[in-house]
């Protein structure tokens, strides 16, 4: 895996480390109320729904940890995988939630995908 690839890779890791932090801890308070345009109640009424979706999210950075420092024989495979899986998710929540989620999610993804493909 070249450098580029791997700082690509990490950095959509990090992004959704984060968004784990917003979706699972951080929903009903002030900053995750603004990350996601949310009030007060609907924060309140939503919250066991957002923890569910952190931990899918918590999934993604499994897999992109595992394309980083996973069995060296199988990081291409996780790499090609979670980020194409990330790539697609946030194409479907920019159709349905925030086209925001496109350049957030998506087009990091992409370019690592792309730098992974490149690497090989």
């Amino acid at each position: 895996m070249s450098v580029l690839a791997a700082v690509l890779t990490a950095l959509v890791g990090l992004i959704h480390v984060y968004v784990v932090v917003l979706e699972m801890v951080l929903w009903d308070t002030p900053r995750g109320r603004a990350a996601f345009g949310t009030t007060p109640e609907q924060a309140s009424g939503t919250k066991v729904l957002a923890a569910n979706q952190g931990l899918y999210n918590g999934f993604l950075v499994a897999g992109i940890a595992l394309a980083l420092v996973g069995p060296q024989a199988h990081r291409f495979a996780f790499a090609v995988f979670t980020l194409a899986c990330v790539a697609v998710a946030g194409i479907y929540g920019a159709l349905t939630v925030s086209r925001r989620i496109l350049l957030v999610q998506t087009v990091p993804a992409v370019l690592a995908l792309v730098a992974q493909l490149l690497a090989r």
